[in-house]
């Protein structure tokens, strides 16, 4: 849902003149997204949107082409975990997750990609990853987001 979300919000602010949070929040409530003002601001901040005066002299939230490359990743890093990963389980702060033969090495690089916030550090062999994360709390909370990848 955040990622669909965010790739709304840069079509958002390249196809219309939003100059506060309030324009974009009122923008993605009309589209049916159920968000409050600190989401919002949250997304600004991980999209690394800005506000700057675009070629007619209005300040407002203008999108880099980095935010594309980003978005871009993130769907690519996604994919490689649906259809790359076979089954993940965790056991207090250590996360199994197991890949067909030869992927765990390029689904361990998505796995860093999309889930730093959570994990300490990962380990890939052939086809099993150990992830480590900061207790089981964190472990239930990545299981979960994997399996919904996968």
């Amino acid at each position: 849902m955040k990622n669909k979300r965010q790739a709304v919000i840069i079509e958002l602010i390249r196809n219309n003149v939003l100059t506060t949070q309030d324009e974009l929040l009122e923008a993605l409530k009309n589209l049916g997204y159920e968000v409050t003002q600190s989401t919002v601001s949250r997304d600004i901040k991980e999209l690394r949107i800005v506000k700057a005066q675009d070629e007619s002299g209005v300040y407002r939230y203008l999108v880099s082409g980095k935010n594309n490359d980003r978005i871009r990743n993130r769907n690519h890093f996604e994919e490689i975990f649906s259809k790359s990963c076979i089954d993940v389980v965790y056991s207090q702060n250590t996360v199994v997750i197991k890949c067909y033969s030869g992927m765990a090495s390029s689904v361990c690089v998505a796995l860093d990609n999309l889930f730093s916030d959570i994990i300490l550090g990962s380990l890939a062999g052939d086809d099993t990853i150990f992830a480590i994360t900061s207790g089981e709390a964190d472990s239930i909370t990545l299981t979960k987001k994997i399996n919904k990848l996968i």
